[in-house]
């Protein structure tokens, strides 16, 4: 289910500081974040942020296509290797 319109889009609070800290300077530094769900703003449009898996942060640049959707979308967390067993991939 969706966020209630009237709540507006969700973004940790220390992460909307330190995107407001970067734009009032003119700087574009990489932001480190746990934030999977936050959603991504007009603010944050040029900024790179560095998303963590579990295992990594990924930066990822923010452009304006990317604008409504959430931070996890762009990060993937499984690696998928294959249905094939290892041992079926030497017979051939």
């Amino acid at each position: 289910m969706s966020r209630s319109i009237s709540k507006g889009p969700y973004i940790e609070f220390k992460l909307f500081q330190k995107i407001e800290n970067l734009n009032r300077q003119s700087k574009k530094e990489t932001i480190k974040t746990w934030s999977r769900s936050s959603t991504i703003i007009p603010n944050m449009i040029g900024h790179t942020v560095a998303v963590y898996n579990g295992k990594q942060h990924f930066p990822i640049f923010i452009s304006e296509q990317m604008i409504g959707h959430k931070l996890g979308e762009f990060v993937p967390t499984r690696n998928f290797k294959s249905h094939i067993k290892s041992d079926r991939k030497t017979r051939r």
